[in-house]
């Protein structure tokens, strides 16, 4: 359902990143034609509010990224958080202005965040240096910890502590320069820190207020991979909290809370999980491997139908389309998890698949591929969809048909009340969650629900897309690309 990239798709992407040189090229080498959205989609943006929603990740707010980020200040999680294994957590951050930091992980018990278990101290510098050449919008920083504690109650005896661990109590687990170090059984790690972004967003109809995010890098689905891991992807966000919405009632417990007294969320029951309906991206999404995307899934009423649509992007706020993909397939009925609290799994099989180049580059580049094993060879138009279904998918893109994949689902709302839908996150090795134990135990961001005001949703396929190709490039520096492209794949 939710596809896995491999080697070629890895190969395409990289060619895709280091095609994007058009979109900073000067004006005599590059011709600039914005397309408007609604207009490309016709009139479904009109009538379908999940289109609309979309669209409104685009040009519904204005964002601002500074490089190198300004992080000084205080920034705490939005939620319960959940991370693989899974550990539920909740984060409260404080960077200084000359370049240290606080930082507070408070652990649980429960996917509610209602039963603390231990509480992470770190303290170290941090000092933000260049863009980041793996993830685009992101900053790389370089970070020491010189001291960790811990405030845990259960801790096995692992590294020649002796002393018997009581709660409320404050533990040294490492200190720079000693030869003790502790959080090994904990699979602590800060390598979070190599990569920063901070966002200002400004709502048209709300011009003089701003909402501040602090993205930090990911932690390796591996617990044994996450201490040599070099992020190439975010967290949720940590709100600043001097600008977060007063609505966010978790934002407000988890500023106060401290080492001695960890934020306990409010308590709550688990939604029912229905998975019918629409459902779509609350922002642009980033992905390992330089992807960056919008989601869009559709479930069938009264059936087991499911599809899902798949717009990706080459920039962090998903203006510069690069291709889509549509699928549809089948699902099997939801059994709660027995290892994720609140989770439900499900078994996805993808059997129909369409695929859409958006631009230039990706269009090119999808011609280029020997063989029919991604449609048809040498047919591919810009903007124009083609079903590769009959070619058992798309080499390409490293996807094959049919393609079965074992899910994690989980229903929640946000402190809007709006009903959220999250599925379990990719593996970071980019690897396939293809078999029962690869499941996913913690979640990608967020999809918001939405409704379709015409029957037969999910019907964007049947014409053409015209996203938009904000750039065109001029044939003869097209001509350069394809001679480059020739070579790379001459030489692997």
């Amino acid at each position: 359902m939710f596809f896995c990239y491999t080697t070629s798709t890895t190969i395409l992407l990289l060619l895709l990143f280091l095609l994007s040189w058009c979109e900073n090229l000067p004006h005599k080498l590059v011709k600039f034609t914005p397309v408007q959205l609604d207009k490309t989609y016709g009139k479904l943006y009109k009538h379908n509010q999940c289109h609309y929603m979309l669209k409104h990740l685009q040009d519904g707010e204005q964002i601002s990224v500074q490089m190198p980020p300004d992080i000084a200040g205080r920034w705490v999680s939005e939620s319960c958080e959940v991370r693989s294994g899974p550990e539920f957590l909740t984060r409260s951050y404080h960077f200084f202005s000359n370049h240290t930091f606080q930082a507070l992980q408070f652990y649980y018990r429960d996917n509610h965040c209602t039963k603390p278990s231990y509480t992470l101290l770190i303290e170290g510098s941090l000092h933000p240096r260049q863009a980041s050449w793996l993830v685009r919008g992101g900053t790389e920083s370089d970070h020491s910890l010189p001291v960790a504690k811990d405030l845990q109650v259960k801790l096995e005896m692992s590294c020649g502590l002796t002393e018997n661990l009581e709660p409320e109590l404050i533990y040294e687990l490492w200190v720079e320069g000693s030869d003790r170090d502790c959080t090994h059984g904990l699979d602590f790690s800060m390598q979070e820190l190599q990569l920063l972004r901070v966002e200002r967003r400004f709502r048209p109809s709300e011009t003089d207020r701003q909402a501040e995010e602090l993205f930090v890098g990911d932690v390796h689905t591996e617990h044994t991979q996450r201490r040599n891991y070099r992020p190439i992807g975010y967290q949720p966000p940590l709100q600043n909290v001097k600008t977060y919405d007063n609505s966010c009632i978790a934002c407000q417990i988890i500023s106060v809370g401290d080492l001695h007294h960890p934020p306990v969320l409010p308590s709550r029951t688990d939604h029912p999980l229905r998975l019918y309906g629409n459902w779509v991206s609350k922002r642009c999404e980033v992905r390992p491997g330089v992807l960056f995307l919008t989601r869009h899934f559709v479930f069938h009423k009264d059936s087991n139908i499911w599809e899902g649509h798949y717009y990706h992007y080459s920039d962090p706020v998903c203006r510069h389309p690069t291709f889509s993909i549509s699928a549809k397939g089948h699902y099997s009925p939801g059994i709660p998890s027995t290892k994720v609290i609140g989770g439900t799994e499900y078994t996805f099989t993808v059997t129909q698949m369409k695929v859409t180049p958006m631009d230039v580059a990706t269009t090119s580049l999808l011609n280029v591929f020997s063989g029919d094993e991604c449609g048809k060879h040498g047919s591919w138009k810009l903007g124009v969809q083609q079903d590769v279904t009959p070619t058992s998918g798309c080499a390409a893109l490293g996807i094959r048909l049919p393609h079965t994949e074992y899910e994690l689902f989980y229903m929640g709302q946000d402190s809007a009340g709006h009903h959220l839908l999250f599925n379990g996150q990719r593996p970071t090795n980019g690897s396939s969650p293809d078999q029962p134990s690869r499941r996913a135990t913690s979640y990608q961001p967020p999809l918001i629900h939405c409704s379709s005001g015409q029957k037969g949703v999910g019907k964007e396929g049947n014409h053409h897309f015209r996203l938009s190709n904000r750039w065109n490039t001029q044939p003869q520096y097209l001509v350069y690309t394809l001679i480059w492209v020739t070579l790379f794949f001459s030489v692997i």
